[in-house]
């Protein structure tokens, strides 16, 4: 599959993945538009941007100077302003499948007919989704991971409905990001979801149960089978919140082995949601 990245690509939802997302695909080249409600959101997503390619141009990490790839972006204020020849739009707003499914329909009547629209759900049904769209089978799942801009991995959710020629772009251009892609098939928490949120919900059992505390639980983890960041660190990372809604999903589908555990629903109903909060199994530091 060739390399090659749209030349130019919409996001929706300035958050912390489509920030990640949209800066990705600007520093490969890419002209960028992000949906934002208001002004002063999308200041804060082009300010949270540039000082993510400031820390990475510092380093060496960046083909072009950090002002040259924060002037590929530009916003707008709902989808229905997304401008013509947009090749690509992810939407990357919150996981409530009606939002999800609204803004992916309004996308749909404002871009052109070859345009591949695409879901940044980590757990969500893409065929369900894709119920909400006229021409379904331009539609599939790219779910990246935090932080996108040094994630090596996108996972391509191919729905019921989705056509080849769609699935093929995307490949394109996942590797044109410099990502490894891997293809799964539509199903409940796909293949990243499921097996992490499994470790993970069974992590907080552990702690639960007092096995051990959540530093050694990690440890365990990535000094005896080297994952690089152990289960409980990496659910403070994504936010208990987060893992939480996706495993409220995931039991309602798969069934009593995703059931959420106490001490995640307590720390949830805390507001200790991990690094967003400060609190979570880690303290963090602001």
């Amino acid at each position: 599959m060739s390399a090659e990245v749209p030349r130019y690509a919409a996001v929706i939802g300035g958050g912390r993945m489509g920030a990640g997302i949209a800066q990705s695909f600007a520093t490969a080249g890419a002209r960028v538009t992000v949906v934002e409600q208001d002004k002063d959101a999308a200041a804060r997503v082009r300010e949270r941007i540039a000082g993510s390619l400031e820390r990475a141009g510092g380093r060496g990490l960046l083909p072009a100077g950090p002002a040259e790839i924060l002037g590929r972006l530009s916003f707008v204020g709902e989808v229905a302003r997304l401008p013509e020849g947009v090749e690509l739009v992810v939407e990357a707003v919150p996981e409530i499948a009606g939002l999800k499914a609204e803004l992916l329909a309004a996308a749909e009547g404002a871009v052109g007919a070859d345009t591949v629209l695409a879901t940044n759900t980590s757990s969500l049904s893409v065929t369900e989704l894709s119920a909400a769209l006229t021409r379904p089978g331009r539609f599939l799942g790219m779910h990246f991971f935090n932080p996108v801009p040094a994630s090596s991995l996108v996972e391509l959710v191919v729905a019921a409905g989705t056509e080849r020629w769609a699935v093929d772009r995307a490949l394109a251009w996942t590797a044109g990001l410099g990502k490894k892609d891997v293809v799964v098939k539509d199903s409940p928490g796909f293949a990243s979801s499921r097996l992490g949120v499994a470790l993970g919900l069974e992590a907080i059992r552990m702690v639960e149960e007092g096995v051990a505390e959540p530093e050694a639980i990690d440890d365990a983890m990535s000094l005896g089978y080297k994952h690089p960041m152990g289960p409980l660190r990496l659910t403070d990372l994504v936010g208990l919140d987060v893992r939480l809604a996706i495993a409220e999903y995931l039991h309602s589908t798969l069934g009593e082995r995703f059931a959420p555990p106490r001490l995640l629903r307590e720390k949830v109903a805390r507001g200790e949601l991990g690094r967003s909060s400060g609190q979570g199994f880690y303290r963090w530091e602001s």
